[in-house]
Order: structure tokens, then C-alpha cells, then sequence
């Protein structure tokens, strides 16, 4: 093991790219990256309004979750046993699967838009996206993964313009600063002063 170690080199040891560096780092680029996020949030926000409120609402909210059990089965899996869980489980639990899928497109949508969790919500991107084209759906889902996947690597820069880079900057500017509380107690069992140290 160490002998192939020595031979191949130490993976953490290999420098990066400057201009992967320049990619995830630049303030030019967040530009870029936040555009890529927003959309897509827009995309998923359009998604899910349509199922919650909109054209798509009968086949999700109603009738037992329609829309998805007749996706399930009659979809073309990309795998047998894709399709054994799609009969066997989704089909029997379509009516709150259903709800599920739709509530989550919007939240995924509305935490893009906003920055928010948003490491999580391009995760989630992914799930959803893995489901549609295992059970036989193309469309869009290329873009929108390739979007998501981007904003994963890219995350320090794609949320910086958002709620996730202004809680960042908080921690950044208040990292220095504890807060003692009147009813906190010291190591000896005393009331604490209450201070801030900068």
C-alpha cells in the first residue's frame, strides 16, 4: 500500500488549478454564479407553483396524487428494479409523495432565489432530479443539473450574494465578540460580568 502511495503521490499534496482557484474565488465570477442559481431557483419556484396552485394542481393535490402514480406507472425506469420501487412504493403512496414533490420544488426554488441553505437546496436538486430521470424523464433536468452541480462546487461563491453570504459576513465581522449573559455562570460557579471582548 505505501509502496503504490509513494508511486502515485499524495492526493492532498497535488496543487490546484489557478483558475479553478480564480473560478470558486473571483467576485466577477459570483456574478456569474448567482445569475446560474437565481434561474434555476426560478425554475423550480415555477415547478412547484404550477402543481401547488396552478395547471398541475388536480393531478398532485387531488385525486389521490394522480399525476404522480400514473408517471410511476406508466413511466419507462431506467432500471428494472427503478421500476419495482416505483410500482411497489410510490404508485400505493402516490397522494403524499405527490404533495411532497411539489412543496419541495418550491422550497428548493425559494431557498436558490434567496441564497438560503444553499449547499442543501442544490443537494436537494440533485435528489429530485435523479428520481425524474431514473423513472424516464429527460426534458430539462441536463440543464438543471449541470446548474446545481455547478453551484455545489461553486457554493462559496454562488451564495455569497444572498442570505447565506450575509450570515457569513456576520460571523466574519462578530467572530472576535462573546456575549456573557447576566444569568451565566463562571467556572467557579459566579454570576459573569456581562462584556464584550472585540
Amino acid at each position: 500500500m505505501s509502496s503504490a502511495i509513494d508511486f502515485l503521490g499524495e492526493p492532498a499534496a497535488r496543487p490546484t488549478p489557478r483558475v479553478w482557484d480564480w473560478l470558486r474565488d473571483s467576485k466577477l465570477m459570483a456574478l456569474g454564479w448567482t445569475a446560474m442559481r437565481i434561474w434555476l431557483g426560478v425554475m423550480w419556484i415555477q415547478a412547484g407553483v404550477a402543481k401547488l396552485w396552478g395547471d398541475e394542481n388536480p393531478a398532485f393535490l387531488h385525486h389521490n396524487g394522480a399525476g404522480v402514480a400514473g408517471f410511476a406507472a406508466h413511466g419507462s425506469p431506467a432500471y428494472s428494479w427503478w421500476g419495482h420501487f416505483l410500482t411497489g412504493f410510490v404508485v400505493p403512496n402516490a397522494s403524499w409523495i405527490a404533495v411532497l414533490v411539489a412543496v419541495s420544488e418550491l422550497a428548493i426554488g425559494i431557498a436558490l432565489c434567496l441564497g438560503l441553505f444553499t449547499r442543501l437546496a442544490a443537494l436537494g436538486s440533485l435528489a429530485l432530479l435523479f428520481t425524474y430521470v431514473m423513472s424516464g424523464t429527460a426534458s430539462v433536468c441536463a440543464w438543471y443539473a449541470l446548474f446545481a452541480i455547478v453551484i455545489l462546487a461553486m457554493w462559496r461563491t454562488a451564495s455569497w450574494i444572498g442570505v447565506d453570504g450575509l450570515v457569513a459576513s456576520y460571523r466574519q465581522h462578530h467572530a472576535g465578540q462573546h456575549v456573557h449573559l447576566p444569568w451565566s455562570r463562571g467556572a467557579a460557579g459566579t454570576a459573569g460580568p456581562v462584556h464584550k471582548t472585540a
